[in-house]
């Protein structure tokens, strides 16, 4: 018996623990888009499998629901692959360890993924149940949503003839997302060579301690960026003790997750190490200070290690001025939803490397403008540093429509399922309903989805009795659809 056999509704979370038993991180999408296209053929159903990954299948309408306009169910099927420090599991290659309490689903020490293979579990269920009535129906997995939506920017939708889609997308029960922000990737590259120490001390110097989280979802937490805080460090500390060289300098798996922990390897000049480790000591006292109530964990140290060779100093004061200056956080907020980002950037990864310093950041806004002014001051600053700048997995706003029949027959069904009226909102996050409606014209699209807690880290949780009601939700929603 699997671990989630118990719970209900029994064939959402069978087919959730048949999908966490394959490796399905962004980039590593072919067993999984594989295990869905058998689940297809065993179910006799139409499908296309693109060569990208992408899977669509069909199912026609129930009876009586012949003549109804078809509907789109949609959700991504890669995850975020984060797992705690001491956790040994290779997740390129080995399916997630799921636990559950009866209340929450998780997988041990690592993400769990229901961003968003409970969209896939829950949209495989509807097409098992032949008793469920709907119209027809055009079920759409896409790939690397995580790292840019890949997948909904190479999908071939010739072939799709709804316009009116479900994307099962969200992570909080009750919210229904109806316009998002737009965003896009920057690549950044620092050059720069090693060159042998010249008698100077080497550190090994950690920040760690921080919760990290969703870069769009959680941006306005006020949380620590390690990468953001790093910089500033070795910046002070540079400030101190005059000539610090970079040895190494690494943090962060993915440029839309707020980066918990960097570590660095700097050379000091000697006879001023004690200079260096007082204040690293003062630094980690102003963080503490700084961040007591929105990341109270975090921790700076350093300790004395061995080291042959860094970048000069001269490259070294090059990247720790771009990364001092560099925009991190919320940047405005919007005048038209209060309480919701508008505009913000996060540094989420970097790396030093024999050539030089490369770091990857992740720009949102729900205004164009500002999305291409935050680029703007990522060039300036790099350019003016002696570095290039790199774009991809730009994509654009979903704009918000005043008029939706479809918003409409959801917030009713909500109502009727849990007597609850629901709440429609923005989001500061991709979604992929802003690329599929610049495909396929005229689409009415709305975004829910169960409760997801922590996403993208291993704190993640699902919340078992969320699942059924939307399920339930997403039931009664194809039965009003005629």
């Amino acid at each position: 018996m699997g671990v989630l056999s118990h719970l209900e509704p029994k064939p959402v979370f069978d087919y959730f623990e048949k999908l966490c038993a394959v490796p399905h991180g962004s980039g590593n999408t072919k067993l999984i888009s594989d295990l869905c296209a058998s689940f297809a053929r065993e179910l006799g159903l139409k499908y296309r499998q693109e060569d990208c990954n992408n899977l669509i299948i069909w199912k026609d309408a129930s009876a009586g629901y012949e003549n109804a306009a078809p509907v789109i169910l949609q959700g991504h099927m890669d995850m975020v692959c984060a797992q705690t420090e001491d956790c040994t599991k290779d997740m390129s290659r080995e399916g997630l360890d799921l636990r559950t309490d009866g209340t929450y689903v998780w997988a041990d020490k690592t993400s769990l993924g229901g961003d968003d293979c409970i969209a896939v579990a829950t949209a495989l269920a509807i097409l098992a149940d032949d008793s469920l009535p709907h119209p027809p129906l055009e079920v759409v997995f896409t790939i690397d949503e995580e790292t840019g939506m890949d997948g909904a920017a190479a999908l071939d939708c010739s072939d799709l003839k709804g316009r009116l889609l479900l994307n099962l997308d969200s992570e909080e029960e009750g919210v229904f997302t109806v316009a998002c922000a737009g965003g896009l990737r920057a690549d950044c590259f620092l050059p720069a060579a090693r060159q042998a120490l010249n008698g100077e001390s080497c550190f090994s110097v950690s920040l760690s301690g921080l919760q990290g989280g969703h870069s769009g979802a959680e941006i306005d937490k006020g949380r620590g960026n390690a990468v953001q805080l790093m910089g500033r460090a070795l910046y002070g500390a540079m400030e101190q003790v005059g000539a610090l060289r970079i040895a190494d300098l690494r943090g962060g798996q993915f440029d839309n997750v707020i980066c918990p922990r960097c570590d660095a390897v700097v050379a000091v000049p000697a006879g001023k190490e004690e200079k260096f480790t007082s204040f690293v000591r003062k630094f980690d006292r102003i963080m503490k200070n700084e961040l007591s109530v929105a990341d109270g964990g975090v921790t700076l140290s350093c300790a004395a290690v061995s080291g042959t060779a860094a970048y000069d100093a001269d490259a070294s004061a090059r990247m720790l001025h771009a990364l001092l200056v560099m925009p991190q956080g919320v940047q405005v907020m919007s005048p038209d939803f209060p309480g919701l980002v508008q505009t913000s950037q996060n540094l989420g990864v970097i790396t030093a490397e024999d050539d030089g310093l490369r770091f990857s950041l992740s720009i949102r806004s729900s205004v164009a403008s500002e999305k291409e002014m935050l680029l703007q001051k990522v060039w300036a600053i790099i350019t003016f540093a002696g570095g290039t700048v790199s774009t991809r997995g730009d994509y654009p706003a979903w704009q918000y429509a005043r008029q939706s029949p479809l918003r409409d027959t959801v917030m009713a069904a909500y109502k009727r399922v849990t007597g609850k009226d629901g709440v429609a909102l923005a989001i500061h996050a991709g979604l992929e309903c802003g690329l599929l409606a610049g495909k396929m014209p005229g689409l009415d699209a709305v975004s829910f989805g169960p409760e997801l807690l922590d996403i993208h880290s291993p704190r993640e949780r699902l919340g078992v009795a969320s699942v059924e009601r939307m399920y339930q939700l997403v039931c009664e929603i194809l039965k009003n659809c005629r």
